[in-house]
């Protein structure tokens, strides 16, 4: 029985988990198990990359430049990191109060923990979040992240 004298719980959910077809090549990435599990929240999909440069799109990557991390566009090295922390400040504006947060792992947006980091040669280096895991992180404190691989393991997947 939902709103029957108490508030539902809100989830922010990648949306390609969710089913969407926003990633960069078009595709999903639906995990219906992480649909079925939070049925009663109200869940809130969000990807910042699809409504910046639409679906389907060219790759992105997390570059380390001068010891920063970038947000470059594969095929023509643009920097794009200003245009995705907009979209993702602005997403965290109309979402300031949520419960739980699960995003797509090695994703260079919502990778957490698990997203290649790379040398200007486009070589690993180390793996680390992608820029919306690094800024929820910040922004959302006191708010446990997950990715759908670790929540999955706790679903005994």
């Amino acid at each position: 029985m939902l709103n029957s004298g108490m508030s539902t719980k809100k989830i922010i959910i990648s949306a390609c988990i969710l089913g969407e077809n926003c990633r960069y090549d078009g595709k999903t990435k639906e995990v219906s198990e992480i649909s079925e599990k939070y049925k009663d929240y109200e869940i809130i999909p969000f990807c910042p990359e699809a409504p910046v440069f639409g679906t389907p799109r060219d790759r992105i990557s997390v570059v380390k430049v001068d010891n920063e991390n970038r947000i470059l566009v594969d095929s023509t090295c643009r920097d794009v990191t200003k245009l995705l922390e907009d979209e993702i400040n602005n997403f965290i504006k109309n979402n300031l109060h949520v419960d739980e947060i699960i995003l797509k792992s090695k994703s260079p947006s919502c990778g957490f923990g698990t997203t290649p980091i790379l040398n200007e040669k486009r070589e690993i280096i180390e793996y680390g979040n992608g820029i919306a895991a690094d800024i929820f992180a910040e922004k959302y404190k006191n708010i446990q992240i997950k990715d759908e691989t670790k929540l999955l393991q706790t679903l005994g997947h």
